[in-house]
């Protein structure tokens, strides 16, 4: 019998492998047709001038261990993917630091959320209120 790939010798299981954002800058990458010079050339942060290095994004791109992003070079990448930060963000945040962005069947939902995080702590909580009498906790939501 083989054994299960999904284990370890020691019959623990291995740590969830996530591909999010390598996968999102690859398949950017291809695209746009870039080479790797082109498109590192394209990954600079407008605000710091930090740039991301070819040798970076190659060992990203083919799941070599790479320090994961700062916001500098998550605004770089995003202006050599022309993509809006957050689509970045969101990847690179599944990654590297297992955090899932919003799932959501409308991006209409995601803006909402968004603008809620804007909000004062007393405001989404008499929001939270409203949403409660037009939805009652519990009907569909979950």
């Amino acid at each position: 019998m083989a054994p299960d790939e999904t284990m370890t010798s020691g019959n623990e299981p291995m740590p969830e492998r996530r591909t999010a954002f390598a996968d999102l800058i690859r398949s950017r990458r291809t695209e746009l047709r870039m080479g790797l010079d082109a498109f590192a050339a394209r990954a600079v942060d407008a605000e710091t001038g930090k740039r991301v290095k070819k040798g970076w994004i190659y060992r990203l791109e083919t799941g070599e261990p790479v320090t994961p992003p700062q916001v500098e070079e998550l605004r770089a990448l995003a202006a050599a993917c022309d993509l809006p930060l957050e689509a970045l963000q969101d990847a690179a945040g599944s990654q590297f630091h297992g955090v899932d962005p919003l799932v959501s069947g409308s991006s209409e939902s995601k803006a909402y959320v968004r603008k809620l995080d804007t909000l004062p702590a007393d405001q989404r909580e008499r929001l939270l209120r409203l949403i409660d009498t037009l939805v009652p906790p519990g009907d569909g939501v979950g």
